[in-house]
């Protein structure tokens, strides 16, 4: 039997590695992925020195039975466990027990260094093309392929994104290696678009490059990320009231039981982080009228309470935000185009019936996670799509899948082998973008694949591509 997970980020990889070490023999594994972050992914392999993983090290651990395994793999002190690291550092995390687990499996286990294009069903099995050309059969394969690449901003001109004033992804790099942020000029006016985790870490690589230039972000509520504590405060349990809350299927109730909570409890960090265990079945519970208002009112705010920076990343911006130096601003960005002289954008503040009209040397998308299957410029799920192999969900959140992590076609049957694990399935789980859970879903569906085919393989005689497979 032939397993194939298509994409080496920390889903990929994590499902990668418990299925290298629990798979028997006979069993085959092919991890696939774009050389660069391999085994490593966007999050982890793309960041610089200054962006900081935004959960302390002691809960990192990429196993569910060994929380602190990163910590201990770095033997840090009791004091430094607490603290928040560099995400280049786990990047080296998630790569050395990937191949670590490599060589005590007894499965094969092949990596490729390749994008995946295409994914063809055929006659009890799967094709996948790689983007040489090549391509092998598989009985399994696994959709790992974490966010989808970044959409064109609505209102960006066409000669705007052809520009160099226009950045449409921060850590994209030129053929020198060099992000695009490099070419930013010292005194730059810069607009970004976005105020979450992704702003933030534009922003302070800026700094860290000697900017000193204003910069201006923005975004519908125009909100930022709310920090970590220091220290970490003690854990709560859920009052019954909150309980009985999370079995309503009804936001607005558990919106106020948490409000008349808030006040009383010793950090509302704490509530936030005890709501935790509970949220993915909470979700799918709601119907789509209670998820469709949960999205369009309270999205934001939950967002910047759930998703935290490390402390001295929010000290950072609100010491620059004093100085005058970082506006951020509640507004859409109507139009964008590329002046004379510099971009000529049209903003309409929250709340404010005229737009105004200004000018900023540099525009930055920065708008985080994308998982809108339907408007994605993704090669491989934009194929799955248009064949209608794998549908959307109806708010944009991934795609359909069923209990099992297996996907559902455009006819809402499942898809026989092919899965999916990450951010794609924000639709069914919602709480499906952090460690803690990944790690859960990685360990449940290592056992689902290895349950055996009730056919026989010919995908496992198939033979892969020799340019591309590497032991």
């Amino acid at each position: 039997m032939r397993i194939t997970i298509i994409g080496a980020g920390f889903s990929g990889s994590v499902l990668a590695t418990e299925l290298a070490r629990s798979a028997p023999t006979g069993v085959d594994l092919c991890l696939v992925g774009t050389p660069d972050g391999y085994g490593r992914g966007v999050a982890y392999g793309e960041a610089r020195p200054e962006h900081l993983l935004n959960v302390r090290a002691r809960e990192l651990g990429a196993t569910q039975d060994q929380p602190g395994e990163f910590a201990r793999w770095l033997n840090l002190t009791r004091r430094a466990e607490d603290g928040f690291l560099p995400r280049l550092v786990y990047g080296e995390y998630l790569y050395s027990r990937l191949q670590s687990a490599a060589q005590v499996s007894l499965a094969g286990f092949n990596q490729i260094a390749q994008e995946a294009v295409a994914v063809d069903r055929e006659a009890g099995a799967f094709r996948v093309t790689l983007a040489d050309g090549s391509d092998f059969l598989t009985d399994k394969v696994v959709l790992a392929v974490g966010t989808l690449p970044p959409q064109r901003l609505q209102g960006v001109g066409p000669r705007l994104l052809v520009d160099p004033a226009y950045i449409a992804w921060p850590w994209q790099r030129s053929l020198r290696g060099e992000d695009a942020l490099a070419r930013v000029p010292r005194g730059a006016r810069v607009l970004i678009v976005g105020t979450g985790l992704t702003m933030a870490d534009t922003v302070v690589t800026l700094l860290r490059r000697g900017h000193a230039g204003p910069v201006t972000a923005i975004s519908r509520h125009g909100l930022l990320p709310h920090a970590h504590l220091p220290e970490p405060g003690p854990a709560i349990a859920l009052p019954p009231n909150v309980l009985h809350a999370l079995n309503s299927a009804d936001v607005a109730q558990l919106l106020r039981t948490l409000r008349s909570l808030a006040p009383i409890v010793p950090d509302w960090r704490a509530l936030v982080d005890a709501l935790r265990p509970y949220l993915q079945r909470y979700w799918k519970t709601l119907p789509d009228e209670q998820r469709g208002r949960f999205l369009r009112h309270l999205r934001s705010y939950w967002e910047i309470v759930r998703h935290r920076l490390a402390p001295s990343v929010h000290e950072e911006l609100e010491q620059l935000r004093a100085l005058g130096q970082l506006r951020v601003r509640a507004g859409r960005l109507l139009r964008a185009s590329r002046g004379q002289s510099a971009v000529e954008v049209l903003i309409r503040e929250r709340g404010q019936a005229h737009a105004s009209a200004e000018q900023y040397d540099v525009l930055v998308r920065a708008t985080g996670l994308d998982t809108d299957i339907e408007r994605t410029s993704h090669p491989l799920v934009g194929q799955l799509r248009d064949a209608g192999t794998i549908s959307a969900d109806p708010f944009g959140l991934g795609l359909r899948a069923t209990a099992q992590y297996e996907a559902l076609d455009r006819h809402g049957a499942p898809v026989r082998g092919l899965y999916c694990i990450g951010p794609l399935l924000r639709g069914q789980l919602w709480e499906i973008t952090a460690v803690p859970e990944l790690r859960v879903a990685a360990r449940q569906l290592a056992a689902q694949l290895l349950k055996p085919p009730a056919t026989s393989s010919r995908a496992s005689r198939d033979p892969l591509p020799r340019a591309a497979a590497r032991a």
